[in-house]
């Protein structure tokens, strides 16, 4: 296993994976509540990188402050790299891609048409068939007040990213959701699309749901996954990976973080599991898996509002077990987290 710190110190790594060995990583850079991201790649496992090259067209356009609303990042057709985030004042969802020589990003565009009152972190996905998917939360006009009227929109492109159609609402069913939680979403090589979100019913269902997709994002049916009663808001960040067995969703719950296998007939889900030891604070859950079908989890501890912590990580084997002695821990500093990644050996790295 490699630990690896970001380049220039940075903060709130996204990576993404390729089957040929490139690790692709974003990053944030600035004042927490103003500053930009960052785009790299590393083929030995950064060990060295390529040179950073800037994602957001428009200076300071970003934000760290919160932890949930930073980039995400997909790699899609013809490794072509999408990123998207959180305008720093709260009033749009910035998409951009790289260009055809892989040196610049295309200018940012806000892909918000139809919905306000974003405030966690969306999340975006792509595919080998050229079809990109960005999602966020938020309300339209006369929707209900509050967290209720909240829900999980999706903007679809079918070429590359190039145009998006309007955003549409995923799922009709009235879960309202958590106004300040980020989401996870995931393409698969099937060309399923999965996305995982926490409600906000009442000020105390905090229940994370599944969607699922069969039909290229063009409709989503949902399940609900991890219910969980509390009446603070938890700030919390999802993921996913694919791996030999299919997707893995990861989330976290009562202050513990948990995976599971997912599938999109049903949608369905295994019984979840959690890292062994004792549950202290943990957030923010990153998972990849090996060709071998091992699961790396790595997630946060003892993390706060303007205040770092831990990160910490262990490997599973295909069935579930946690493996003996497989596991770690490293300083991490405000407003971050750590990604993980499998490398083409099946061993795996650690960015923070």
């Amino acid at each position: 296993m490699a630990l690896r710190r970001i380049p220039e110190g940075g903060l709130q790594p996204q990576v993404a994976a390729t089957a040929g060995g490139t690790i692709h990583l974003v990053y944030f850079l600035g004042e927490p509540r103003r500053g930009d991201l960052f785009y790299t790649r590393t083929r030995d496992g950064g060990a060295t990188f390529s040179r950073p090259v800037r994602v957001n067209t428009a200076q300071g356009s970003a934000i760290a402050t919160g932890t949930i609303r930073g980039a995400q990042l997909a790699v899609g057709s013809g490794g072509g790299v999408h990123v998207i985030w959180n305008a720093s004042d709260g009033t749009a969802v910035f998409y951009t891609r790289i260009n055809e020589a892989g040196t610049a990003f295309e200018p940012q565009r806000n892909l918000i048409r139809r919905t306000g009152g974003v405030d966690g972190g969306g999340a975006v996905a792509a595919d080998a068939a050229g079809h990109v998917y960005v999602a966020w939360h938020a309300s339209e006009k006369d929707a209900a007040p509050g967290e209720a009227g909240r829900r999980v929109w999706v903007a679809r492109s079918e070429d590359d990213g190039r145009t998006f159609a309007v955003e549409g609402p995923a799922w009709d069913e009235p879960t309202g959701a958590c106004g300040c939680c980020g989401m996870g979403l995931s393409a698969d090589r099937r060309g399923n699309v999965y996305a995982l979100y926490r409600s906000g019913r009442e000020l105390v269902h905090r229940d994370v749901y599944l969607l699922a997709s069969a039909d290229t994002g063009r409709s989503y049916r949902g399940t609900l996954m991890s219910p969980w009663e509390t009446s603070s808001c938890p700030m919390s960040s999802m993921a996913f990976a694919e791996g030999p067995s299919g997707v893995i969703a990861a989330w976290e719950s009562a202050g513990d973080v948990r995976f599971t296998h997912v599938a999109a007939d049903g949608p369905s889900f295994s019984p979840a599991i959690s890292p062994p030891g004792e549950a202290r604070s943990r957030k923010h859950p990153r998972v990849a898996v090996n060709s071998a079908g091992q699961v790396f989890l790595v997630w946060t501890e003892g993390t706060a509002w303007a205040r770092g912590g831990s990160l910490a990580w262990r490997v599973f084997a295909p069935d579930g077990r946690a493996l003996a002695e497989q596991g770690g821990r490293a300083d991490l500093p405000a407003w971050s987290f750590g990604a993980a990644a499998a490398q083409a050996d099946g061993t795996f790295a650690v960015f923070y």
